[in-house]
């Protein structure tokens, strides 16, 4: 289930119903459903599309989207520190950003208008909608690992625009792991 933290007020909030209703207060959408059994992790997209064909029609049907797909991101992925990249430093698009986490962790920083930066760590079972507009960024977690089904209205607005303000720069990502710990020195080194 998701962690929401929110770094400038030294809070955390973890319960669902306190996650949802305070990211509700931002205007991101927030469900959490529970993952289909015996579905394999390394399951085909066309598989896991058709597993999830009745939750993704219903969210067609709530947010007008046209067609869903399943990205697979992991440490082996060509080109990933690039892909990353584009998508850790604040952003908006023109279409909603739907993520339904089929497996790995990611953080979504959400910057509204109103008030503090929030950071919203997802993982397996989490739904997120970031609405068209609203100012955020993405990071993977230290495993760097994230498969989820994406819904769109129309591909063409999903196109990052930045707003080179350098907020991005001031929140390291919160689920942190191994990956990002040094390794620790000892005298024998």
């Amino acid at each position: 289930m998701a962690i929401v933290r929110i770094p400038d007020e030294n809070r955390s909030l973890q319960q669902h119903e306190e996650v949802r209703n305070n990211l509700a207060t931002i205007g991101i959408d927030y469900e959490y459903w529970e993952p289909v059994a015996g579905v394999p992790s390394d399951a085909s997209a066309e598989l896991i599309l058709n597993v999830y064909a009745k939750q993704i029609d219903e969210l067609k049907r709530r947010g007008g989207y046209v067609t869903a797909d399943v990205i697979d991101v992991n440490q082996d992925t060509p080109g990933l520190d690039a892909m990353l990249a584009k998508f850790n430093i604040e952003h908006r698009h023109d279409e909603d950003e739907v993520r339904y986490i089929l497996n790995g962790r990611g953080v979504f920083h959400i910057h509204p208008q109103q008030g503090s930066v929030v950071v919203i760590e997802v993982e397996a079972g989490d739904l997120i909608r970031v609405p068209r507009g609203m100012l955020h960024w993405f990071d993977l977690c230290g495993d760097r690992r994230i498969r989820a089904i994406r819904l769109f209205q129309d591909m063409s607005g999903w196109t990052p625009h930045y707003t080179h303000s350098g907020i991005d720069k001031n929140y390291e990502p919160v689920c942190w792991g191994p990956w990002y710990i040094p390794p620790h020195k000892t005298a024998a080194n």
